[in-house]
């Protein structure tokens, strides 16, 4: 029988189970054996991790033909303008290729987020601003090459959504596994 679990990657955890190197990894938190990790997310981004031995879902979890939407708060440096914004929706060229267009929210207030380890880089004299953004892609750490393309990089980046699946309550480092009906939806988005 497969199984499917949500995970809240922590910061500077690696999205694999071993590392040479002795690094944190899943091996830290979970202790399922079949499990493989349905897409990656940096070492230095948290948030929602979808691990499952079910191979057939997790291609559909990350294939980009099937464009499912992952939802990313990212803490960005200064306040994004109205042409910033529009061009973080609209896609722009990172290494040649077009980004497929995003939904982007500039937030008003600060999201409730856990606390980090390492705390954000700050700067008194640059103010920092939260933005929603809804993907349809997956490129190599495309929030953050994104945000920086367009003046504002990515401070802080935590994935709160894959699909119909939302990190919650889910604090770092725990996980619950998947109920049939949510594994129904990841399949059916």
């Amino acid at each position: 029988m497969a199984c499917t679990i949500a995970f809240n990657k922590p910061y500077d955890v690696l999205p694999c189970f071993t590392d040479p190197d002795g690094r944190p990894t899943l091996a830290n938190f979970i202790r399922l054996s079949g499990v493989y990790a349905a897409g990656r997310l940096d070492r230095d981004s948290e948030g929602l991790m979808i691990l499952t031995s079910d191979g057939a879902l997790a291609h559909r979890i990350t294939d980009p033909d099937r464009k499912l939407p992952k939802v990313y708060l990212a803490q960005v440096e200064r306040i994004p303008d109205v042409e910033a914004l529009e061009t973080l929706q609209h896609g722009l060229l990172l290494g040649g290729k077009r980004t497929r267009p995003a939904k982007v929210r500039l937030l008003t207030e600060e999201p409730s987020l856990p606390g980090r380890p390492a705390p954000i880089r700050f700067r008194k004299s640059v103010p920092t601003a939260w933005l929603e953004l809804t993907l349809h892609e997956g490129m190599n750490r495309q929030v953050r090459r994104m945000t920086a393309a367009v003046g504002h990089p990515t401070l802080r980046l935590v994935r709160i959504a894959i699909g119909p699946i939302r990190l919650g309550k889910l604090q770092p480092g725990e996980w619950k596994q998947l109920e049939d009906f949510q594994i129904r939806s990841l399949r059916s988005s």
